[in-house]
């Protein structure tokens, strides 16, 4: 069993005596003075140089020809997913293990969850299981694949690359385009993650991240879509902003659209937060460094990346060896003042979920009862 006591001991000499957070947003550069002049134009809702710039620095960073801003990251999922075509009554590829954005966003269109296990090494999609399954429960008829136990079509797939850890998605890619699915990227946690040169996000038809307060960087609240089709890309633009034609002073609606644009006075504390990203970067892989040494000896397990990928270390996660074990750390943890959490509960256990396919979900439920986030923020920074 884990020595909770030394935990402790260590995370106060990383982030002092006071109460430790999972992860704290910091605040470095010009978010005031980016702040301040936002507020001084006028400009503070969706019209404002600064949404432009957070776009163009995020597809800069990312290796995307476009991005698109949203309000939040649910937000960019769900338009994602709508100018891909998920219709009411399809179905879409997901985990379970994941935040319940990830499935809300399918449920937004008035679609359905199929939930596909993780891998353990992950924590994200697992590629054989995502093969085992179309292979045994897919078909093609009428130009469209169809799930044989539902009768419905498979119009997406969407993993999540989870806690900024890379999923094998470049063979969830590949196991995608033979069956002809579109992928969606849920790449909320890992902005600055890469799958050899490429940045998570890039290797669907486009990718979502979310600038909550909790994330990498932060705007308050926010979302970001990229992609390289610029044809997608337009059209995400046109949707998230009411879907109103181009024009000076009218106002003229081609389709039901979203009102998702991002605001100017986020995207000023974006493009400050972006000035800062490489050194928060540099300064959480020191952090995950200092838990790879002291838990080396320990009897749990410290997840990392796997081989060929580089996470951004956004939350540290350890696999105890029961949820007994678990439940004692996360207590004594608590009770301590260093704040610790569990994954989420799984969204096939979800009352609204309970009743979508899955395919056994054998490491998920395996992972639920054993995973535990510790403190991952930039320590004694501001």
């Amino acid at each position: 069993m884990i020595d909770t006591d030394k935990f402790i001991e260590f995370v106060r000499g990383i982030y002092g005596e006071n109460e430790v957070l999972l992860h704290r947003p910091i605040f470095l550069g010009n978010e005031n003075s980016y702040l301040s002049e936002c507020i001084k134009s006028n400009f503070v809702s969706s019209v404002g140089k600064r949404v432009d710039e957070f776009e163009d620095l995020i597809a800069n960073f990312v290796g995307s020809r476009r991005a698109v801003a949203c309000v939040n990251g649910t937000s960019a999922l769900h338009v994602g997913l709508h100018a891909l075509g998920v219709q009411p009554g399809v179905q879409v590829l997901t985990q379970a293990l994941t935040f319940v954005a990830t499935a809300n966003a399918i449920s937004f269109c008035q679609a359905e969850p199929v939930f596909i296990d993780v891998d353990v090494d992950t924590l994200g999609m697992s590629a054989n299981s995502l093969r085992n399954w179309l292979e045994e429960n897919a078909l093609k008829a009428g130009g469209k694949l169809i799930n044989k136990n539902s009768g419905k079509e498979i119009a997406a797939c969407l993993p999540m690359h989870t806690f900024g850890l890379p999923c094998r998605i470049e063979e969830i890619s590949s196991i995608c385009e033979m069956y002809d699915i579109p992928l969606v990227e849920d790449a909320a946690e890992s902005l600055g993650s890469y799958i050899n040169k490429k940045h998570t996000g890039s290797l669907g038809r486009l990718g979502t991240f979310s600038f909550n307060g909790n994330k990498i960087i932060t705007t308050g609240g926010g979302g970001m879509l990229v992609t390289d089709d610029e044809q997608l890309a337009d059209r995400l633009k046109h949707l998230t902003t009411t879907a109103k034609r181009p024009h000076s002073f009218e106002y003229y609606h081609q389709e039901i659209g979203f009102n998702y644009r991002m605001p100017n006075i986020n995207a000023s504390i974006g493009v400050a937060q972006m000035e800062q990203l490489q050194l928060i970067l540099k300064e959480k892989e020191k952090v995950a460094e200092s838990y790879t040494e002291f838990f080396k000896d320990m009897p749990c397990r410290l997840v990392r990346p796997i081989v060929g990928t580089k996470a951004n270390n956004w939350l540290n996660a350890i696999i105890l060896n029961d949820r007994s074990e678990r439940d004692k750390f996360l207590k004594d943890t608590n009770t301590n003042g260093i704040m610790t959490r569990p994954i989420w509960d799984l969204m096939s256990e979800l009352p609204m979920y309970v009743n979508c396919e899955n395919d056994g979900l054998v490491n998920s439920k395996w992972l639920v009862d054993r995973i535990v986030n510790i403190p991952s923020s930039v320590p004694n920074q501001g």
